[in-house]
């Protein structure tokens, strides 16, 4: 089965855990918080478990922390 079979081409609802995520309501993709990008469930790998939203790269979820006014922890002198 490929990814268009089965949950249909449509948006999954789910629900971010720590380490993991419970799919809600079956799908096959999410949409990206910060870029609008439709990622498919199956290469998911970033998400914000406080905001519950999903993000398509690394950078999209650091730029989505700096706006929530968490700023990674910076070198002290």
């Amino acid at each position: 089965m490929n990814r268009f079979e089965g949950s249909g081409f449509r948006e999954a609802k789910i629900r971010y855990l720590d380490g993991d995520y419970q799919i809600v309501s079956a799908g096959s993709y999410v949409v990206c918080a910060m870029t609008g990008v439709h990622i498919p469930v199956d290469e998911l790998k970033y998400w914000s478990v406080a905001r519950q939203e999903p993000y398509a790269d690394c950078g999209s979820a650091t730029e989505a922390d700096k706006r929530a006014g968490i700023l990674p922890n910076q070198r002290r002198a």
